[in-house]
């Protein structure tokens, strides 16, 4: 197999809802930070053998292969193909994934793993049909094996199989919040962020000619203990997660530049890590968001590691009772898991979300010395994702 490592990663800053980056078209969106890549790493971008995207809601702006729409868009060069995919909330990670296979197994000696959501322009569950004589997602064998729960009731499962509180998620929520606020402090995001310039709309949808530059995640915003505990439950009347203990819907684009390690030592090009191992696992769809688990456990003990020997991990806070259930699972050690805040404080972007953990990873990595770092997420249906890199 070919060593596979990463040479450039890049994110736009997250966008709150209906925020700075809304009136942008999923193309652009994507096409900056696609373009950034090759701008950034001097990469030229005929050379990549393939791109593949994760993106959730594929309907409108969204839709007819948004990935290849991405490339065209930015006026990268035609001959490079690419493919959208949908592994739910673990979209990008899972195309990471399956970029990093078809390098390891020599198909490929390059490729760019992506992801893209406008969640404001494309709602969550936009790609549900309402035309009946298009069908459900389900069918009733499907229901014969399974009972249908939400993602909200899957989270509240959780909390209460692993005996998590309130107090535990409003906590969290905080932490998030707090840890984002101090990164963007210290400066840490900087050499990962790709600035966007998002032009002016008039009341007709047109470009007015005035362009603003978004540089900064939009979801921070100050929190106390107090004003959380008065949050009123998003899932159930007595649950346990506020809009301050789950993720927020965002708006942003990521991508990662791999290839193998003798074409980077080609390129006399020095690696922001090396791909380790990367995993897809399945999980109770009923609970749904315990995938992270499994997937921890997996890659874990393929690799003959303990979570003692990871530095940093980056587990997408899709509601606080995910990252509290893992932590609880592994007596994870909390000052290495987000350190710099997760999707509580900075959004979730659905398809961009894997790919944004990996970049995240691999330069506080960087930025910290450290050796490994792993990146795992929940999905939608049930699944896990796992990937493991190494700094050095």
């Amino acid at each position: 197999m070919n060593e596979v490592v990463i040479v450039e990663a890049v994110r736009t800053p997250t966008g709150r809802r209906n925020g700075a980056l809304s009136s942008l078209h999923a193309l652009d969106l994507l096409g900056t930070v696609l373009g950034s890549l090759f701008d950034r790493s001097g990469v030229d971008p005929a050379q990549v053998g393939q791109v593949i995207g994760g993106c959730v809601n594929q309907v409108g702006m969204q839709t007819f292969n948004v990935t290849r729409g991405a490339w065209l868009a930015a006026g990268l060069p035609l001959e490079v193909a690419a493919t959208t995919i949908d592994t739910q909330c673990g979209s990008s990670q899972q195309a990471a994934g399956l970029a990093y296979s078809m390098i390891a197994a020599g198909v490929l000696d390059s490729a760019v793993a992506c992801g893209v959501e406008v969640m404001s322009r494309v709602p969550m569950g936009s790609a549900i049909p309402t035309e009946p004589d298009l069908g459900t997602p389900y069918s009733q064998s499907y229901f014969d094996h399974y009972e249908p729960t939400t993602q909200f009731e899957g989270a509240e499962r959780i909390a209460d199989k692993h005996g998590i509180t309130r107090a535990d998620c409003d906590d969290l929520g905080k932490l998030s919040q707090d840890r984002a606020a101090a990164a963007w402090s210290q400066d840490r995001f900087a050499s990962q962020i790709v600035a966007v310039d998002v032009p002016e709309l008039d009341s007709s949808g047109r470009t007015t000619g005035v362009t603003t530059t978004v540089s900064r995640d939009g979801g921070l915003r100050e929190t106390t203990l107090e004003a959380l505990a008065n949050l009123k439950p998003v899932g159930r009347p007595d649950g346990v997660h506020t809009a301050g203990s789950t993720s927020q819907v965002a708006d942003g684009a990521s991508a990662v530049l791999m290839m193998s390690a003798d074409r980077a030592r080609h390129l006399d090009l020095t690696p922001l890590a090396t791909i380790v191992d990367t995993c897809l696992v399945g999980a109770d769809p009923v609970l749904m968001l315990e995938g992270p688990i499994p997937a921890t456990t997996k890659i874990l003990n393929d690799n003959s590691l303990t979570l003692g020997d990871i530095d940093v991990v980056e587990i997408n806070e899709a509601f606080a009772s995910v990252v509290l259930a893992w932590q609880r699972s592994f007596d994870a050690d909390m000052t290495v898991v987000n350190p710099n805040g997760g999707a509580i404080a900075l959004g979730h972007p659905l398809g961009a979300t894997g790919s944004l953990l990996i970049t995240k990873a691999v330069h506080e990595l960087v930025r910290t010395d450290g050796t490994f770092g792993l990146v795992t997420m929940c999905c939608g249906g049930g699944l896990g994702t796992g990937t493991l890199l190494r700094r050095g």
